[in-house]
Formats: C-alpha cells, structure tokens, sequence
C-alpha cells in the first residue's frame, strides 16, 4: 500500500474511533457498523480518484457524490430511480427522517432508541465528518487541522452524554488523531528517499537506508512519548485539580430510559416540553386514553405523567432518580397528615395504539397499580417508568389513587417544610432575570401565609394579570424565557406553569411543574375519552401535612381545584360541574368534531373511530407536494445524473470524433494520429497509464504485454504503431485505411482481459478524461495571458 494509501486508512480510522464517543448516546450501536462500512466505501472512492489523478476539487466531489449515493441506497431506496438515484420523492424521505430525528433527539433521554431519523443523523454526521477529514489530511495534505472536525465529533458526544468512562471515548479519539499525524509524519519522510540516520534499538537488525518499513526511527519514537505523555496528562492532571470536578475521569452515572438491571438503576425522562406543545398543536385530536371509575365520580382526576423538579434557569425537566420495583401498595405520600380528608378512586385505563409514552400516566396520588409489562417505580416523582423499551402503547392498567380534600384553613395553617425538602425544592439559579423575584413580590403584596400567596399567584396568572392563552407562540429557551411571558403575557400551559412554580420558589415555597392530562370528555357509555390535545402541565406546591399540592394557573385551561378557589367554602363542592367539552375550539373549523362523526357505540366497535385523519401534505392524505417543489426537485436529480455520467459522455464523444471514418480524399494522417491518441488513452482507461517519451513500437508492446492482448490484437498494435511511424518520420505521409477499426479491435481486446471492476472504472469514470482538465486548465492560461498583456500596456502608459 502507497503512503498515501496508509495515510487514507488511517483518516477513516481516526474518524470511526471519534465517533465511538457516540456509542452511549443511543441504544443499540449498530449504527456504527453501517457508518464504518459507508466511511470505507467513501475512502476508497477517494483513493481511486487520487490514483487516477483528478484535480483536488473534482476528486473531493467525486467523494461527496458517492457519499449522498451510498445514503439514497441505505435510507430511501424505495423512492430513488434505478434504488440508487436520488428522486424527488427520496428528497422528500430524507426531509421526514431528519424533522423526525430532530424530534426524536428533543424528546428522548440518554441513551435514546435507535429509530430511523437518529440513525440517518448518526450516520448522515459521520459520513459528513470522515469526509473533512479526509479531503484535509489526505487530499489537501494536512493532517494537523483535521483534528478539528474530530473535536467537533467528540465535543458533542461529550456534551451530551451523561454516562461514565468519558475518558475511555477520549482516549479512543486521540489515539486516532495521533495515529493519522504519524502516518503523516511517515508518508512525508518517505519522500525524501532515505532517513537522516539509523538508530535502531541495540540487537535490532540494522535499518536499510532508504525504507521506511524498518524499525521505528528516532524521530518516531520520539513522537510516540510525546503523544502518550500528553494524553496522560490530559487525563492524570484534570482529575487531580478539584477546580475541574475531576476531569474525563469524573464518573455521573448512568441515564437511561428505564434503567439497568431488574431490581434498580436510575431513570431521566423524555422532554415533556417538546412532546406537550405536539400534542396541543395538532390540527386534530386524536384519542390517547380511555378510562373509567369506580368509587367516586371524580371530575378532577388529572392524569399525571411526570413531574419536573428540576430548574437551572433556562427550563424546567426531572432530576435523575432512583428506580426500584413496584411495591404493594405504594408508600404512604410524602407530608400528608391523617387529619386531611381523602377518598378512593379506582380507574381502568385504556390506552391507544397511537399512544406510545415511557412514563404511565395516573391520577396523582396513586395507591396501588396493576399492570403488565416491565415497568419500575421512582419514589420521589410517585411515578412509574418503563424499562427496556415498555411504553404504553395499547396498554390496559387499574390504578386505584386518593383524591386529597384539604381545606383552606389547612394549608394557610401548614406548618414549616422539612429543611431539605425546602432546600431543594426553592433552589433558583442566580441566572435568573431579577423581574422574576420581583413581580412575585409585588403580585402576592399583603398575603400572610404561603397559601395566599399561592392563590394570589394563581389568580394574577388565570384572571388578574391580563395574560392571554395562545399554543403557538414558542415555548422560550434561555435565562430570559420567563421573563419575555411575564412582559408578552401570551403563551400556553408551558408558559403559566414554569412561571408560577419559579415565582413560588423565589417566594420561598417549594414548587414543581407536573405534565399530563387534564380529565378529558365525559362520553354516552359512562366512560372518560382523554385526547392528545388534552395534554396540560400545571404547578405543584408542597405544604406539610397536605403534600403536594395542585395549582391552575392557565386561563381557560382545566379545573380550579375547590381549596384553590377565592372565597370558596372549606367544605366539599358538588363535583356535579359540567365538564369541558374537548371538540369545542376557539377557531372556526371546516372538518366535523370527532363527537359528529362517531357515536358511543362506533367508538367502542371500533377503536381506530375518531382517530385523527392523515396530516396535510402526508403520503396518505391524497395531497402532493407543490408542482414547483417536484420541478425542483426534479432538475436537482438530473444535475446530479448529468455530473455522475458526465466522465461517461465525454469520453464516449470523444471517441466517437477520434475514430470516425473521414471524407475521400481528407484527413489522412491526422486520422491516423487521433486513432494513435485515441488508443493511448484507452490503454489508460484500462489501467496503463501512458508514458510521453516511449516510441510507438515501445507503446504497442506495452499495450499487449500489461493489456495481455491475444496474438492477433497485438499484431494490430502494431499495425497501428508502424502506420504513425509513417505518418511521422517519412518523407511524405500518407494515409492508412481501416486504422479506426484496428484501434476498435485492440480497444475490445483490452476489455475482455480486464478484470471486471476494472472494465466498470472504464466505463463509468475513464481516467483519461482528466485531459478535458488539462486542456480546460491551459486556454484559461492562455485567456488570462492574452488579457493580462494588452491591460499592462494600457496601465503602463
């Protein structure tokens, strides 16, 4: 293999162990695989081109051409022409994969599934950076700077991921990196023809000046200390200095979906954030649950999912927690006192097909569970989580939960939290806006009590404080996300939650944001219908002796809980309330409401009744894309049909030029040299490449020997080669007849010994079109010179 063989191999190398760093971002890893094949298809393609040669430009896009080919193949075969060739239809796949796994990144924890838009992300990534590496290391011929791409690679690996060893993936992209700088290193002492001295180890065999296949040489060696010296340092020294929290070797734990083993690990959630906004901003409902209850008719049973306690200024999301096996009945709820009157609610769930959550939605607080599959209890959150991909997905489960009646007297007489509950629960950054702070100061002005304050709170948000309630304005990211609601005052449950629990904890009241459902649509058979647009987040504050604690304050949106109610009686309210009707919208809309479209009884026969139809603008809904997007799209697939056969084409027409027949009495011997020319490069286009200063009876031996040319071919050769002998050298040339057809039969000659790989390379990518480049490159030249002159004179005088 050539040094700049070696150089190619080890670029791909360096490349594959970056993206090991990868590894603990998805679960299972075999998307490695298929980038480590793909990396090797696309690093040969550039070895060829380099070999063949091309200009750097040409070969760095021969490789990029080849990559989005080997992408079309892996992950939209079924819409590409031939299953290969990019179509409007597979430009339209790889737009839905990657908003697919734009969403699936933003909604999974560590280590997240592999479906199908992380892979082309994964993928799709690596291709991207083995292929700047590449053209910097090798076809530019600067490995140093191509550890930048390969930063960039571990960096947000690093970034995201939550799991130890951290410095066992760092270790793997470094030694990749140094492994490319040394082949650097060698295939640029190679060209010097011999090394500046021997200094094998002693009892070595002596090194051959001249090789650098022998024993390492003393600037290698030197190299190599150098390089495991810094690595040892950049893991020894940052776990050393408590100023870096111990460096690469810090170990965090494990994430994950579900957790390790059977008995325990820990869990981090999806983001509920991202999944609730889909949900509210779906053109149309769909059904997500269906539940009964027993024991007491409650219209308040809120279906809670998660609960975020986590806040670092910017947003709000879970902590990571311990999980452990379901026990029976579940403990008691943190706080709740005897003296609070509570009551037992027993509730069968179904859910849909279409619903597929890691977490199991239940009315809070939940005594007991039954339910199937693998799922696992997380006591600080009273939530269950599914482990080794268990969702919820067609699941039917009973849970019986107690619905806490506290008074209002109750919770204004709550005592003090424990300390490190309150700790925990009133922590706020020191990032956040100081608008915060102070307009939970100036709503709750006058209260006496955490209570009033709550509800002054609620109110300010639900009735007071003018907000509007609007699902399409963004959810905010940032410090300042809080603070743009409490100055724009529109915005969704997101919005109302998040700002009412970090308010409460700037007030000194512990507080958390809990994401679920609200109770949904009474339907005809006694049942409760739960749809995707049901999907809510609402506060939760802690009071000792009640627990923790509902909150409403997003207008318009569920139920105010009776304690919650201003001037409201201690006693229990008739829940006897009319429910909210879910197909009630604010908009006019032209397509019916589910409720006109199916009764009781059609939705019991038939679960997929009142789903919702197929998006606009989805392969199902009848409608296509725009016409000009397909003609887009369309001219875009023949641009690249017409690069990839463009090699093609010209050197068929060329051909075709060189070998026509000429008219009686014209073109004699320049006939005869096009036919020479034309047989020179068809020797090239199979693999022998042509030498300037041969003669040509010295060219068809060689094309006979190395073409290995059966006898009568060969004879033709030198037909051939004697006819421009003629044409050259005697007094007055003269003509050869059927000189094109002796070049037509060494020309199939040569193809039938060629190896096949060999014969598609002559097809498909002849090398001896690299001549158009070199003729293209020279009338640049000499344009540039006819310019360059006549505008010296006119600036010279």
């Amino acid at each position: 293999m050539s040094g700049r063989g070696r150089l190619a191999c080890c670029a791909a190398l360096a490349t594959l162990t970056a993206a090991c760093a990868l590894l603990p971002l998805v679960d299972p890893a075999t998307w490695l695989l298929q980038a480590a094949l793909l990396i090797a298809v696309q690093t040969g393609v550039g070895a060829a081109t380099r070999r063949v040669p091309l200009a750097r430009p040409v070969t760095v896009l021969t490789q990029a051409v080849v990559s989005a080919l080997l992408l079309t193949v892996v992950f939209a075969r079924e819409y590409a022409l031939g299953g290969f060739l990019p179509s409007p239809a597979g430009f339209e796949r790889f737009g839905t994969l990657f908003q697919q796994g734009i969403d699936d990144v933003s909604r999974y924890a560590i280590p997240a599934p592999l479906t199908d838009g992380i892979r082309l992300m994964l993928v799709g990534g690596v291709l991207v950076i083995g292929l700047l590496v590449d053209t910097v290391a090798v076809t530019y011929r600067s490995a140093a700077p191509a550890g930048l791409p390969l930063l960039a690679l571990y960096s947000v690996a690093a970034g995201l991921s939550q799991g130890g060893a951290r410095w066992l993936w760092f270790l793997c992209a470094a030694g990749g990196y140094l492994l490319l700088l040394l082949a650097e290193g060698r295939e640029r002492l190679s060209q010097w023809g011999r090394v500046f001295a021997d200094r094998a180890r002693p009892g070595a065999p002596p090194h051959q000046p001249g090789s650098v296949g022998g024993p390492a040489m003393a600037p290698v060696r030197t190299g190599r200390r150098i390089g495991v010296l810094a690595l040892g340092i950049a893991l020894v020294v940052p776990a050393a200095l408590p100023s870096l929290s111990g460096g690469l070797l810090e170990d965090v734990g494990t994430g994950g979906r579900g957790g390790g083993d059977k008995g325990g690990g820990t869990v981090s959630a999806v983001n509920p954030v991202v999944a609730l906004k889909n949900s509210l901003n779906q053109p149309q409902d769909r059904t997500a649950l269906v539940y009964s209850t027993e024991g007491d008719d409650d219209q308040e049973l809120y279906l809670r999912i998660v609960a975020l306690d986590k806040f670092d200024g910017a947003q709000w999301k879970p902590s990571e927690r311990r999980i452990g096996e379901i026990p029976d009945p579940l403990p008691t709820p943190r706080g709740l006192a005897p003296g609070v009157r509570t009551s037992t609610v027993r509730a069968t769930v179904q859910a849909s097909d279409s619903y597929a959550q890691d977490w199991l939605p239940m009315p809070y607080p939940a005594q007991r569970v039954r339910v199937d599959g693998k799922w696992r209890f997380e006591p600080e959150g009273r939530t269950l989580v599914g482990y080794d991909r268990q969702t919820t997905r067609g699941l039917r489960y009973t849970v019986e939960s107690l619905r806490v009646r506290p008074t209002a007297e109750q919770l204004r007489n709550a005592p003090a939290p424990p300390p490190a509950l309150k700790r925990e629960y009133t922590a706020v950054p020191g990032s956040l806006p100081d608008v915060v702070p102070e307009t939970a100061r100036k709503v709750t002005r006058g209260a006496k009590d955490n209570y009033d304050r709550a509800v002054l709170l609620q109110d300010w948000f639900a009735s007071k404080g003018g907000f509007t309630y609007d699902t399409e304005v963004s959810a905010g990211t940032g410090v300042n996300a809080i603070a743009d609601f409490l100055k724009q005052k529109e915005g969704f449950c997101i919005h109302f939650s998040f700002a009412m629990a970090s308010m409460a904890r700037t007030l000194g009241i512990p507080a958390r944001v809990a994401v679920g459902f609200t109770p949904g649509t009474a339907r005809g058979d006694g049942k409760m219908e739960v749809g995707f647009q049901d999907a809510h987040a609402w506060p939760e504050l802690y009071f000792e002796g009640v627990g923790w604690t509902r909150f409403e304050p997003t207008p318009t949106r569920g139920t105010t809980p009776p304690y919650a109610q201003p001037d409201a009686p201690d006693s229990d309210l008739d829940p006897g309330e009319e429910l909210p009707d879910r197909s009630r919208n604010d908009q006019p809309s032209a397509d019916p409401s589910p409720s006109d479209r199916c009764t009781a009884q059609q939705k019991q026969a038939d679960p997929e009744c009142g789903l919702a139809a197929p998006l606009p603008g989805s392969r199902d809904s009848g409608q296509g894309p725009p016409l000009a997007a397909v003609a887009g799209l369309g001219a875009g697939g023949l641009a690249v049909l017409a690069l990839l056969l463009a090699p093609m084409l010209s050197r068929m027409r060329r051909r075709s030029r060189r070998l026509r027949d000429p008219a009686p009495g014209t073109g004699g011997p320049e006939a005869v040299l096009s036919a020479w020319q034309e047989l020179i490069d068809t020797g090239w286009d199979y693999g022998i490449v042509p030498q300037d200063s041969a003669t040509p009876r010295t060219v068809a031996a060689r094309l006979a020997r190395v073409g290995e040319l059966r006898e009568e071919d060969a004879e033709a050769a030198q037909r051939v080669a004697l006819a421009v002998e003629q044409v050259l050298y005697a007094p007055v040339p003269r003509a050869a007849p059927g000189i094109a057809g002796e070049v037509r039969r060494i020309r199939a000659g040569l193809r039938s010994a060629a190896p096949r790989s060999v014969r598609i390379r002559a097809l498909l990518l002849p090398p001896s079109t690299v001549r158009l480049l070199w003729s293209a490159t020279r009338r640049v030249r000499r344009l540039r010179g006819a310019f360059r002159k006549p505008v010296r004179g006119a600036l010279s005088r």
